[in-house]
C-alpha cells in the first residue's frame, strides 16, 4: 500500500522548520507531495516558481518529495493525488487553533482525507517566513534559518541592482 500524504504551504520562501517537517514526513510516507499554494491573500516575495525550484534544490536527495504547486481546494488535490494524509507542522499553540478550523472545514469536505500534525523541532518553534523575509530585508543574518540556496536567494532580492 503505497502511504501519500500532502504537506501544503506557501513556502515563501521554504526555512530550515519547513525542511525538518518534510524530511520526518518523508520517513513516515511513502511519498510526499509538498504542494506550494498559490495564496491570493498573500503578496509573495518570490514567484511559485521560485518558490518550487527553491524547494527542489534543498529536497533534492530525499527521493520520495515531489514538489507540484496548485490552485483551488486543497482537499480536491489530495484526493487528485490518491493522499489519504494532509501533514501539516505545529509551531506553538497559537498555530492550533487555525489549523483546527482548517482540518475542520477539510473533513467536512472529504471524510477520507485525515490531517497528520507534527511538532516542529524546539529549535524552529519561533521561525516563519515572514520573520526570516523580514530579518533578510533590512540584511540580518538568516544563516541556520534557511538553507544557504535560499539564504543565496533572498539576498539577491533584497540588494539594490545598480
Amino acid at each position: 500500500m503505497n502511504r501519500i500524504a500532502v504537506c501544503p504551504g506557501s513556502f515563501d520562501p521554504i526555512t530550515f522548520g519547513h525542511l525538518d517537517i518534510i524530511k520526518r514526513g518523508a520517513s513516515v510516507f511513502d511519498t510526499v507531495f509538498v504542494c506550494v499554494l498559490n495564496n491570493s491573500s498573500k503578496k509573495p516575495l518570490f514567484t511559485v516558481e521560485e518558490r518550487i525550484e527553491l524547494i527542489e534544490k534543498v529536497t533534492k536527495d530525499i527521493p520520495n518529495v515531489k514538489v507540484e504547486s496548485f490552485n483551488g481546494l486543497l482537499i480536491d488535490y489530495a484526493s487528485k493525488k490518491e493522499a489519504k494524509v494532509i501533514l501539516r507542522g505545529l509551531r506553538a499553540v497559537s498555530d492550533f487553533e487555525y489549523e483546527m478550523q482548517i482540518t475542520s472545514m477539510n473533513r467536512k469536505l472529504s471524510e477520507n482525507i485525515e490531517t497528520f500534525f507534527m511538532m516542529t523541532n524546539n529549535q524552529y518553534s519561533f521561525l516563519s517566513s515572514s520573520i526570516v523575509k523580514e530579518a533578510a530585508k533590512y540584511h540580518g543574518n538568516v544563516s541556520g534559518l534557511v538553507p544557504p540556496v535560499v539564504e543565496q536567494a533572498l539576498y539577491e532580492k533584497f540588494t539594490p541592482r545598480s
